[in-house]
């Protein structure tokens, strides 16, 4: 058993310290059976940052993943979540530990489809600005048992314009879109050959930016979430096609 004592030792460990501010994507299954639930790995996290740091978690108002149906995979979709409502008690797809968190009453909580909650030091900015003010500050993501795909921030990089032939391999042809209203459900469409954030990852990698532990069974990882939005803004920018596995056309095409 996974006690709330042998999470902070493990925190630790990795490099989070008093003060730090910290996003937090993870899966409570991945760490093995922990004594108190999920409650106690979000007391562990406070217990390391302490009020002068921060925890923020993303609170997406929307269903866990759907089974997808023959027909939904011969039309190309990838994947398929509902919308719920706002102030859903409904287990939600962002895991028992962000809906543990959300829930208390010491955590400030934004609005609309993508917001994040906080806790500590300047949790309503955090909460009203998303993810922006936690990589302005030098914040750290930290990934409990999941993968950099889940990992928020990342989509900070996309106010950098990639071309319209990369983006519109992801646009959702206009039947999907009738049949699945974008204010009822999340739809996941296309592909590319390469993985763009599997790039990111593996150059952070090369840089040496990422820090690797493990808690309980969960492997982890620690790392200031402003350096690899920037690395995925740099590769956006310098070779959009690359980043995605694509050959950039040439000036025949």
């Amino acid at each position: 058993m996974l006690t709330q004592a042998e999470i902070e030792r493990a925190l630790r460990d990795l490099g989070l310290q008093q003060g730090d501010a910290v996003e937090v994507h993870s899966s409570l299954s991945s760490l093995g059976w922990v004594e108190g639930g999920a409650e106690a790995l979000i007391e562990a996290l406070i217990a390391v940052v302490r009020p002068e740091g921060a925890v923020v978690m993303s609170c997406y108002p929307v269903s866990p993943p759907l089974p997808l149906t023959d027909e939904d995979r011969a039309r190309g979709v990838a994947w398929k979540v509902r919308w719920l409502l706002p102030n859903t008690r409904e287990r939600t797809g962002m895991g028992a530990i962000a809906d543990t968190f959300r829930w208390r009453p010491d955590v400030a909580c934004g609005t609309g489809p993508y917001r994040v909650c906080a806790w500590g030091r300047d949790a309503a900015i955090h909460a009203t600005r998303g993810y922006a003010h936690l990589v302005a500050i030098g914040g750290w993501a930290l990934l409990i048992g999941v993968g950099i795909d889940r990992c928020s921030s990342m989509h900070l990089a996309e106010h950098v314009p990639i071309p319209q032939d990369i983006t519109g391999r992801f646009e959702l042809p206009d039947e999907l879109a009738r049949d699945y209203p974008e204010e009822e459900w999340g739809i996941g469409y296309g592909s590319t050959p390469g993985d763009a954030w599997g790039a990111v990852w593996q150059e952070a990698e090369c840089q040496g930016l990422i820090r690797h532990g493990r808690i309980g069974q969960a492997d982890c990882t620690l790392f200031r979430a402003g350096a690899l939005v920037r690395i995925h803004e740099g590769m956006r920018r310098i070779d959009p096609y690359g980043l995605f596995g694509l050959e950039a056309p040439t000036d025949d095409t």
